[in-house]
């Protein structure tokens, strides 16, 4: 019955431009418009905040089961056969040295994103306020990804380059290239492999947060966010 008011309210809004408040339910103060959208904003930067100071620090990828980077797909499925070549050191390091870039990368992200997520309208803001656990970053990772990854990757290219993770992967690549028996070269674009994965544990952990927020009241930690989140759910 909540849910149902929540979105006839929301639906009056529309139809009625005018009206100031967004809706009143029981025992919250009104919401208005700004307020709403400034709510889905600073819910996502929270996400934000969260996601890169876990993920900016040594292990924060390389240790961490769900985001650790791995090889790219093509080098990966012939992994064991480079192990078996006697390139096995070599693919540890050069594993290392990616995660390490990814690590180090994240922590330039941040005004990349928080560009992103402050420059959603209002109206993409207040369709999505009342949505599910994590329609916001999912509408924002919609809505950015492709920006996202062409302003990420020179980060995480310099990144990459900084950690020497580029020079122990195309070493790796080249050994394995000169082999004798290797009958087809691979080359998979290292840097762009690395932005899709980093790109993917900020969204996810960004996500994650969201939900929390939508959920756990002790997460709301500003005066705004338990306005709108509590006014909402």
């Amino acid at each position: 019955m909540k849910k149902l008011r929540v979105f006839l309210c929301l639906a009056s809004l529309f139809l009625f431009s005018s009206c100031e408040v967004m809706k009143q339910l029981p025992g919250y103060g009104a919401v208005t418009e700004e307020e709403a959208g400034q709510g889905i904003k600073q819910a996502l930067s929270q996400g934000l905040a969260k996601a890169v100071n876990t993920l900016n620090v040594t292990d924060g990828f390389f240790k961490n089961e769900l985001y650790k980077v791995l090889l790219p797909e093509e080098a990966r499925r012939i992994e064991n056969t480079m192990r078996t070549l006697g390139l096995g050191n070599l693919i540890d390091q050069a594993v290392l040295a990616i995660n390490r870039g990814a690590e180090d990368a994240v922590g330039y992200a941040k005004p990349i994103f928080v560009d992103a997520i402050t420059s959603m309208t209002l109206s993409d803001a207040l369709g999505i306020v009342r949505g599910g656990d994590t329609s916001a970053t999912h509408y924002f990772r919609n809505k950015t990804t492709n920006q996202l990854h062409a302003a990420f990757y020179p980060v995480i290219k310099s990144s990459l380059d900084k950690v020497s993770a580029t020079r122990y992967y195309d070493d790796l690549i080249n050994r394995y290239n000169d082999f004798p028996t290797t009958i087809r070269t691979i080359n998979p674009d290292l840097s762009a492999h690395v932005t899709g994965r980093a790109t993917n544990a900020l969204f996810d952990m960004i996500a994650r947060e969201e939900k929390n927020i939508r959920e756990n009241p002790l997460a709301r930690t500003t005066e705004l966010l338990k306005k709108v989140f509590g006014s909402v759910l």
